[in-house]
């Protein structure tokens, strides 16, 4: 027996009938394509590309249709909706109830795609899908034991609201009572049972750590810190670029944590005063992830710090990265140079690796040999030779430069110019004949160029190398689903207005919801700055005392845009908030 579908004038408002476990729901009638273009929401001509799409790669065509970029997520889903005669749920406003987790295991939610609302006045469980297979709702009902009352939303919210709700952190505090019958205080000298302690598959700091690291993958996050201090030990995530505390663990599992991340990374446990690096390649969720790990010793014992990169998640294209179409436009010229230099610049965190990426793709070719030189290797390329740096062995970027200066190279990536040595090697790569793109820590474009005489480079090498410097950040970008008109305050509009902001009439900003984490926050955008070297510039740059000011003066004459007014276009595209514009983009 079907669900019972409600007229076409209550489809989004209408509650289904509950689905018992022996009725399985069935698609109607009308395909989604038909429905689509019936509300008006699809061309004929998109249609057919989707479909011949969907023949040629498989997948659902309302997927096919959303990642083409011809609609919106929402829009399938109210298509869908209505093709099922259910209702639509916006999972923004309408949170999970509380403990709705309860109600099924996170694997079963995961593994069907659907999210436990709560259970309603008749005793129905509600449930929010975003794709029905013809046995889901006979399965959901089997496991809640009970009928089953569907409502459709989009795929982003059901894996939002699921990582959400199902916290791997949830089983820290059984873990850490287990340590502390079990372990108490790991002893100063380390001891056999020490190692046994951190490497059984069944110890509960192996198992605290596990969870650390699966939260953190579904939050998205970046980095993870584990921080003793004197009462405790502080873990916390950076989520789009900012710190949130998530977890508090007795300061007798410090030691502990260090020593199974230690050795998780191949790194020394017995030395706890030197820092270390090391890197884990492990799966989590079924997700290939590489981690970089970095200790420090502090006053109350080992920090660590470790880099998560999730190598499922797919590259960006240069379109995708968020420039203006002028500076892309302009970039996309430097980087398809024979010849020179291209920097990308900006503090630790601001997406230069992913502005080089993107450029590689862009630019890679049977007809090219290109050759990177990384630390470490974070995407691999299948058709570009890629070099991982291993101090230990002898491959520094400086040795691993000067190899592939012999392997006849068309285009050279280095991941990151760190001393003299490895910028006097590219910039005379440069100037042979070879193209060189890296990436260096500087404050914004022209800073990268008084980087490179710092490091003792001559000015006039300098100036006949680079070609192009790049300047960035990355801001966070303002929910869609709780986002509210705001009012700015004094001192924000002032910057706003300093930074070359145009007027508005409304500002906006994310409220806080259950899908963002209450940040107001979702995602990330660059803000660039592109530093073109013209003749001028070079004759500006050989000169004996070249201020910074005269520099950007020049630059800005020659069409630099500042990054602050970078920024300013974000929020006069409601893309972000001046708030966060400060915070990430601030420059004296």
């Amino acid at each position: 027996m079907r669900l019972r579908r409600p007229t076409p004038d209550a489809a989004h408002d209408a509650a289904p009938e509950p689905v018992a476990a022996s009725r399985p729901v069935e698609h109607g009638g009308q395909r989604l394509g038909e429905l689509l273009l019936a509300r008006g929401a699809l061309a004929p001509a998109e249609l057919d590309r989707a479909l011949a799409a969907q023949a040629a790669h498989g997948g659902r065509l309302g997927a096919v249709l959303v990642a083409d970029g011809v609609l919106e997520e929402l829009d399938v889903a109210r298509a869908f909706a209505e093709q099922l005669g259910l209702p639509v749920v916006d999972l923004s406003r309408q949170a999970p109830a509380e403990a709705a987790e309860r109600l099924l295991p996170g694997d079963l939610a995961r593994g069907l795609g659907a999210v436990p609302l709560g259970v309603d006045g008749d005793g129905a469980f509600l449930v929010a899908v975003a794709d029905l297979a013809a046995s889901t709702a006979e399965e959901l009902a089997r496991a809640v034991g009970g009928p089953v009352r569907l409502s459709v939303t989009t795929p982003t919210q059901v894996r939002r609201s699921l990582d959400r709700m199902y916290r791997a952190l949830s089983d820290v505090e059984e873990q850490v009572a287990a340590f502390t019958a079990t372990s108490g205080e790991l002893s100063v000298g380390i001891q056999r049972s020490d190692v046994d302690e951190v490497a059984a598959d069944d110890a509960p700091v192996v198992r605290v750590v596990n969870l650390m690291l699966a939260q953190a993958l579904r939050d998205r996050a970046s980095d993870i810190h584990v921080e003793p201090q004197d009462t405790r030990v502080r873990v916390r995530f950076r989520i789009d670029g900012a710190l949130h505390e998530v977890l508090s663990l007795p300061p007798a599992m410090g030691p502990a944590l260090a020593s199974r991340i230690k050795v998780m990374g191949g790194m020394n446990i017995v030395e706890r005063r030197r820092p270390q690096d090391g890197q884990i390649a492990t799966s989590i969720d079924g997700r290939e992830v590489d981690i970089r790990v970095a200790t420090m010793g502090t006053v109350w014992g080992e920090k660590v710090v470790m880099r998560v990169l999730d190598k499922s998640r797919s590259l960006l294209r240069l379109p995708d990265l968020g420039m203006p179409e002028a500076t892309s436009a302009a970039y996309g010229r430097l980087i398809r140079s024979p010849y020179g230099m291209v920097i990308c610049a900006g503090p630790t965190g601001s997406g230069k690796t992913t502005t080089l990426y993107a450029s590689l793709s862009e630019v890679n070719g049977v007809d090219r040999n290109v050759t990177t030189v990384e630390d470490p290797v974070e995407y691999v390329f299948p058709t570009i030779n890629q070099v991982q740096i291993n101090e230990t062995a002898g491959i520094t970027f400086a040795t691993g430069l000067k190899s592939i200066l012999r392997q006849d190279p068309d285009m050279i990536l280095v991941g990151e110019i760190r001393d003299a040595e490895t910028a006097r090697i590219a910039v005379q790569s440069a100037l042979t004949g070879h193209f060189v793109l890296s990436s260096l820590h500087a404050t914004d474009s022209v800073s990268a160029l008084y980087r490179f005489l710092d490091m003792g480079i001559e000015a006039f090498l300098v100036a006949s190398s680079v070609i192009g410097v790049v300047g960035q950040r990355l801001v966070r970008t303002t929910c869609d689903y709780c986002r509210q008109p705001v009012t700015p305050t004094p001192e924000e509009l002032a910057f706003y207005a300093e930074a070359g902001g145009a007027p508005k009439a409304q500002f906006w900003a994310g409220a806080g919801c259950h899908l963002c984490a209450g940040t107001g926050y979702s995602g990330r955008i660059g803000v660039y700055e592109l530093l073109t070297v013209t003749e001028e510039m070079r004759e500006l740059v050989v000169d004996p005392h070249p201020s910074h000011d005269e520099l950007r003066r020049l630059a800005a004459k020659q069409g630099l845009v500042p990054l602050r007014e970078g920024g300013a276009r974000l929020v006069e595209e409601d893309r972000t908030t001046i708030a966060e514009i400060i915070r990430s983009i601030y420059l004296i």
